[in-house]
């Protein structure tokens, strides 16, 4: 089954088409933040937050949202460090990536997320949300950014 793991936005937007949802993931220690994209992959939406357990249940739920949501691609959040290098939490990321890529046929980008949780905190702050809620939700709020972020270089790499 082996999907690929791309860093090229022009490979990840020839293997995907300009038709179907794709899927942004904020991958995290404890849960994993997910958003949808709509069909025509112009806006992502918050969807859900996975607590995580262990690899293949955490699996488990991403193939069933696949499934559900016809997903042709994964956007990954990789958590860089500011002056652009890799740490442990993006060498987590990846390793995540290398085990979900043997189980799934879809292709999965990697996408630079530093700052991502940092502007969907300062979003739910703005909209007075509780810090319970914000707890509840930041995590697929940032991945909502990190797939907007994707599909908007998308609309610009399509565009010409």
């Amino acid at each position: 089954m082996l999907s690929d793991l791309i860093e090229d936005i022009n490979k990840f937007s020839d293997q995907i088409g300009v038709i179907g949802s794709l899927m942004g993931l904020d991958f995290g220690t404890k849960t994993i933040g997910v958003a949808i994209s709509d069909r025509l992959q112009s806006v992502g939406t918050p969807r859900e937050t996975i607590k995580r357990k262990k690899f293949g249940v955490d699996a488990d739920a991403i193939d069933r949202l696949i499934a559900e949501n016809e997903v042709v691609g994964i956007v990954l959040g990789l958590p860089r460090n500011m002056d652009g290098s890799e740490g442990p939490r993006a060498q987590s990321t990846r390793a995540f990536a290398r085990n979900l890529s043997a189980r799934i046929s879809i292709p999965i980008f990697f996408w630079d997320e530093r700052l991502s949780t940092v502007a969907a905190e300062r979003v739910l702050i703005e909209a007075d949300m509780s810090r319970k809620k914000r707890a509840d939700v930041i995590d697929n709020v940032a991945a909502s950014y990190i797939l907007q972020g994707v599909l908007d270089r998308l609309g610009h790499v399509r565009a010409g």
